[in-house]
C-alpha cells in the first residue's frame, strides 16, 4: 500500500500507465524544442492510498520561472480502447490488453488535475516559444499543491528553447480531416458559421500535428462507406444542371483554401473521383441539391464523363487562380488491389485520364505491379510493402501507414510506445520520399460509416482498427481541438524532419544522416524503439545547428 505521495519527471515518450512505474528522464535527456516548436515533458505522480490520505479534490498545478507564461498545461487521461493489437502482432507494442490507456491531453488552463488514488497519472507540459528574444535556456519550476495550497512537490526543469528557425517540412505530410465528423459530433448544419469555425480550429490543429496538405471535400470523399450507403455530404462546389449543360459555383471552396492559407496548409488533395478499393461506381455528388450520382452510377458511365468534362476544367482554373499545382494532387481511387481491381481501376482512369494531364495524381496501393503498370504516376504506399518501390525506385514516392500496418514497421497505435511514433520522421527522411499520408484525423466512426461513435469512448472504430488508428484528435466540448500523445509525438517526428533537412542544407545529406543512422541500416521495417536514441539523435541536431549559426 502506498503511504507517500510519489513523483517521478519523464520526457514526453513515456505512455504513463496506472499500473506501471513510470521510467524518469536519463541523466543525459534535454528537452530542447526549435522556434515555434514545444519543447514537452511530463511529470507522473501517485497518490497514496491509504483511507486517510484521501482527499478527492483536484490537485493544483503552477509553473514558477522566467518562461512559466510559455508553458502549457494538460492533463494526461485515460481512454477505453477495446482493441490494442491484432493477434500475432510483434514484440513492439507497450499495452495489448483491452483497458484504460493514458492517451487524450485534455487542456487545464486553471492549472486542476485529477486524482486517481493509488495508481500513477501525468500532467503534461508544453513549453513554445516564436520569438527569437525569448530563446534561451530556462529553468523552470514545476509546483503540485494540494487544493487548500499545501504544496506536496518542486520539480525543477531545465528547458532549452533553441533560436534556430527551421525551414518548412519538405515533403507532402497529409492527412484526411473529415469535416462530417465535425458536423455530425457538435450537431451543426454543414457549412454553417459553426461548421466554418471548427473547421478552422481543426485544421489549425492538423497544421500544429505537422499536416501540410488536408484532403478536399470538393464533392464528399467516396471513402470508408459501406457499398449503398451515404456519408453526410460535405460537398464544397455548387453543382447546376442547365439546359446547356452545367453551372458550378466555387465560393465555399474558395473559403476552404482560405482556411488553408490562415492556417498553415499548403497542399490541396481533391477527393477521389471514383469509390474506394476498386473504382466501380462515382462518388455521390449533389445536383441541383440532390444526389445525382453514387453506388448506383458506375465509374463509366456516359453521365459521369459528361460531368467532368465540364467541371474538372472548371476546377482546375479556380485551383490555378487560387493555388500553385505544384501543390495539388487529384486521386483516382483508394487503394486498388488484384487482377480485377487493376481492371477496374484502369476503367475509371481512362475516364478522366485527358482532364487531369498537367496535374499530379497520386494513389494509395499496396501492389507493386500497379505501378510497373504505369496504372498509377505517384504511388502511395504501405510502409510494410514499399522495399520493392524503393529498389525500383519511382520517380515521385510517397508511403502511408494504417491499420494493417502493425507488424515491424512505425505506427501510431495507442498500444504501441512513443518511440514507434516518434520513429517516422527519421525513418522518411533516410529513405528520402516525397509524402506521407494517413487517413484518419477525426475519423469518429465506424467501420465503413455505418454509425457515428463517442471517440472519448470508442477509440477502435466500433472495435475494427487498433485503438489510435481511426483519429490523432480529440472533440472538446466547446469545439476546440484537444491534441492526443499521438499527435504530439508525430509533431516531434516531423520537427525530426525539419532539423534533418536544415543540416542536409548545410552539410549535405550524408552527415544528416550520420546524426541519426551512422550504420545506415535504418528501414521502414527497422524503428528504432529505444526512446534515448530520439532525444540524443535531437541533441547532436541541436549542436550542429547551433555550430552553423555561430560561423
Amino acid at each position: 500500500m502506498t503511504t507517500q505521495w510519489e513523483f517521478v519527471l519523464c520526457d514526453a515518450l513515456v505512455k504513463m500507465h496506472p499500473t506501471r512505474e513510470p521510467r524518469p528522464v536519463a541523466a543525459a535527456t534535454r528537452f530542447q524544442a526549435f522556434l515555434g516548436e514545444p519543447a514537452s515533458f511530463q511529470l507522473a505522480y501517485r497518490p497514496p492510498l491509504d483511507s486517510k490520505f484521501r482527499d478527492p479534490s483536484p490537485l493544483r498545478v503552477r509553473v514558477e520561472g522566467a518562461a512559466a507564461d510559455l508553458v502549457a498545461v494538460s492533463a494526461v487521461e485515460l481512454v477505453p480502447c477495446s482493441l490494442l493489437a491484432f493477434p500475432g502482432h510483434d514484440d513492439g507494442y507497450e499495452f495489448d490488453e483491452p483497458g484504460l490507456y493514458p492517451d487524450l491531453l485534455r487542456p487545464v488552463p486553471t492549472g486542476e488535475v485529477p486524482v486517481r488514488f493509488g495508481s500513477w497519472a501525468a500532467v503534461w507540459f508544453d513549453v513554445t516559444t516564436t520569438d527569437p528574444a525569448r530563446a534561451g535556456v530556462h529553468e523552470l519550476t514545476v509546483v503540485l499543491s494540494k487544493a487548500d495550497g499545501t504544496e506536496l512537490h518542486r520539480a525543477p526543469v531545465t528547458v532549452e528553447l533553441t533560436g534556430i528557425e527551421l525551414p518548412p517540412l519538405d515533403i507532402v505530410s497529409s492527412h484526411w480531416m473529415h469535416g462530417d465528423a465535425l458536423a455530425d459530433h457538435y450537431g451543426v448544419e454543414v457549412f454553417s458559421e459553426e461548421h466554418w469555425a471548427l473547421l478552422e480550429r481543426f485544421m489549425a490543429s492538423a497544421a500544429e500535428m505537422g499536416a501540410t496538405s488536408l484532403l478536399t471535400p470538393v464533392w464528399t470523399p467516396p471513402l470508408d462507406t459501406a457499398v449503398g450507403s451515404y456519408r453526410t455530404v460535405v460537398q464544397l462546389i455548387d453543382i447546376t444542371a442547365t439546359g446547356d449543360g452545367y453551372e458550378f459555383g466555387f465560393d465555399r471552396l474558395r473559403r476552404w483554401l482560405e482556411l488553408c492559407r490562415r492556417t498553415g496548409i499548403t497542399g490541396v488533395e481533391v477527393a477521389h473521383l471514383f469509390t474506394q478499393w476498386g473504382a466501380k461506381a462515382t462518388p455521390g455528388i449533389v445536383v441541383n441539391e440532390e444526389r445525382a450520382f453514387g453506388w448506383d452510377v458506375a465509374a463509366t458511365d456516359p453521365r459521369y464523363r459528361s460531368l467532368m468534362e465540364a467541371l474538372l476544367p472548371a476546377l482546375q482554373a479556380v485551383l490555378d487562380e487560387e493555388w500553385d499545382r505544384e501543390h495539388v494532387v487529384f486521386h483516382i481511387s483508394d487503394e486498388p488491389s488484384g487482377a480485377d481491381g487493376l481492371a477496374s481501376y484502369l476503367a475509371a482512369k481512362a475516364v478522366v485520364a485527358d482532364l487531369l494531364k498537367g496535374w499530379t495524381v497520386v494513389d494509395a496501393l499496396s501492389e507493386h505491379s500497379f505501378w510497373t503498370s504505369g496504372a498509377v504516376e505517384v504511388p502511395v504506399v504501405a510502409t510494410d510493402h514499399v522495399e520493392p518501390f524503393l529498389a525500383e525506385r519511382p520517380e515521385r514516392l510517397w508511403v502511408y501507414y494504417c491499420v494493417s500496418q502493425g507488424h515491424e514497421v512505425a505506427n501510431r497505435f495507442v498500444g504501441m510506445p512513443s518511440a514507434r511514433n516518434r520513429a517516422i520522421g527519421h525513418q522518411l527522411f533516410a529513405a528520402g520520399v516525397d509524402g506521407f499520408l494517413h487517413w484518419g484525423f477525426n475519423f469518429w466512426y465506424t467501420w465503413h460509416s455505418i454509425r457515428r461513435v463517442d471517440p472519448f469512448a470508442d477509440t477502435s472504430a466500433g472495435g475494427a482498427f487498433p485503438s489510435g488508428d481511426p483519429f490523432a484528435v480529440y472533440p472538446g466540448p466547446d469545439g476546440t481541438p484537444w491534441p492526443s500523445i499521438r499527435h504530439r509525438v508525430f509533431a516531434q517526428a516531423m520537427w525530426d524532419h525539419r532539423a534533418l533537412q536544415a543540416v542536409r542544407a548545410t552539410h549535405g545529406n550524408a552527415a544528416a544522416l550520420d546524426l541519426i543512422d551512422p550504420d545506415r541500416t535504418l528501414r521502414f521495417n527497422r524503428p528504432v524503439l529505444d526512446p534515448d536514441h530520439y532525444y540524443q539523435a535531437r541533441r547532436r541536431l541541436v549542436a550542429q545547428l547551433t555550430l552553423k549559426s555561430s560561423t
